[in-house]
């Protein structure tokens, strides 16, 4: 019988059900110390939240995209964000829960992602950003086959809706990956 972390993940859109859900899995990714115990924590140099309700909620109702939820055994685990912008995909609110990160399931997920971009709207790229002094994560991303492009967009100073920066040096970086 597969155990939980044997089991195979399924895929569905987030309903307005798994918003709270939602909002802890995020939070827990990115912020506060529940989230050193993966490697994507942001507690260093960005407090606050970095999500809430209304965040997610507006994710789940555009029209052009998806909020992902990735399931182990009926146990929501991990999400991302998928929204269709002309002729590329932004991939966004990435999170998988601390405890099973470093195991190969954001390469998994993000697979996934990406055959859903192209398979749904045709997209020939997708993109994201990053904040750009996360260079252990970006690395992981240009592991993935997203390349920097240098372009950088400024951090929203004074806009808790994104955390409360630690640090005056935040900009997001845009990486791309040709699907």
């Amino acid at each position: 019988m597969p155990t939980a972390h044997s089991a195979a993940l399924s895929y569905r859109s987030a309903v307005e059900a798994d918003v709270p859900e939602l909002v802890i899995l995020v939070e827990s990714a990115y912020r506060g110390d529940a989230s050193r115990a993966g490697w994507t924590t942001e507690a260093d140099f960005l407090d606050g939240q970095r999500t809430d309700p209304d965040g997610v909620r507006a994710v789940i109702a555009n029209p052009d995209g998806e909020l992902l939820v990735v399931e182990r055994a009926g146990e929501l685990i991990a999400c991302c964000q998928l929204e269709h912008r002309g002729d590329h995909v932004y991939f966004g609110m990435f999170a998988v829960r601390p405890g099973l990160q470093g195991g190969g399931l954001g390469k998994e997920i993000m697979a996934e992602a990406e055959r859903r971009a192209r398979e749904t709207w045709g997209a020939k790229e997708m993109r994201m950003t990053v904040v750009n002094v996360r260079e252990e994560l970006i690395a992981y991303y240009v592991r993935r086959g997203y390349e920097r492009t240098g372009e950088l967009s400024p951090f929203p100073y004074g806009d808790e809706r994104f955390g409360v920066p630690l640090r005056e040096d935040l900009a997001f970086e845009l990486l791309v990956k040709t699907l």
